[in-house]
């Protein structure tokens, strides 16, 4: 993220003075999204700085959800960046303003291979960290929307209209939206403690009643801390002539194998008998 972040912030430099000197809007649309990207990938590196904290008796799981929580507010800033593009491309789209076709062609290209070095580092990253893969979808946009930059600045050249270039803006706005998908519904899905992507409940219910000695299961909790790190609490009833411990064993075993689930709180009861005398807290007769 270093890396993209040196790139991004060189290719903002030139994109900003290149879009005033060419009076392009695709180029200081694309100039707006790599001010939205640096300011990604400081957030990213501040909250993966601060996730690396250790735990404490407040924060017993540490700060790990800072890099959630950064990951939202990428995907809000996204946002908020393709509908300010799209209200000046639409503002545009009725007296488009005389571009300079051979600027827009040369900052497209300089954007596209910035954008595209800086996409080839960040692929290289853990995937599973929804940070990490925020700042990475800020990084794709950005180069698709600088092959939006790179038509708009090759058509103007070859004599077309300079309406191409608000279109292009929209086009970018309609990318920059797109990517901010992810970046809200899976951390707002890890605030509401939803259970880890790929992970059946109902699934990992029945695999712990198949175990041997096991009778059932029931206030089975599973949610996420943070990106790839998925939690499971449940109680399990067990047989009175088996060994609990050895049961729990295997069910973290299980837990761990089939469902990638390494953090499990489970509680072992053991079966009550029948024949054990049942006490009501019932009111007195007569």
């Amino acid at each position: 993220m270093w890396i993209a972040l040196g790139v991004n912030g060189a290719m903002l430099v030139a994109e900003a003075v290149g879009g005033v000197l060419t009076g392009s809007l695709a180029v200081l649309a694309d100039a707006g999204h790599l001010l939205s990207d640096v300011g990604a990938i400081g957030l990213a590196l501040f909250a993966a700085s601060l996730a690396a904290r250790p735990a404490g008796a407040r924060m017993t799981f540490g700060y790990q959800r800072s890099e959630i929580l950064a990951a939202l507010l990428n995907g809000l800033l996204l946002v908020a960046v393709a509908l300010a593009v799209a209200w000046a491309a639409i503002g545009r789209l009725g007296d488009p303003p005389e571009i300079d076709g051979l600027g827009v062609l040369a900052l497209g290209l300089l954007g596209l291979l910035g954008n595209v070095a800086a996409t080839a580092v960040l692929a290289r990253g853990e995937r599973e960290d929804v940070n990490l893969e925020g700042v990475l979808r800020h990084s794709v946009a950005d180069a698709l929307g600088s092959v939006g930059v790179v038509v708009a600045g090759a058509f103007v050249l070859a004599g077309g209209s300079s309406i191409v270039d608000p279109l292009v803006s929209l086009l970018i706005a309609a990318l920059i939206l797109a990517s901010s998908w992810r970046l809200i519904a899976e951390p707002v899905g890890v605030l509401m403690e939803a259970a880890p992507a790929g992970v059946d409940v109902d699934e990992a219910g029945a695999a712990i009643c198949e175990e041997e000695g096991v009778r059932s299961v029931h206030d089975l909790h599973v949610w996420t801390v943070t990106s790839g790190f998925g939690a499971l609490a449940a109680h399990v009833v067990v047989s009175s002539e088996c060994d609990r411990d050895l049961v729990r064993r295997r069910l973290e075993l299980l837990l761990h194998e089939r469902f990638g689930i390494d953090h499990t709180t489970l509680q072992m009861e053991e079966q009550a008998s029948d024949a054990l005398l049942h006490v009501e807290n019932a009111p007195r007769q007569g």
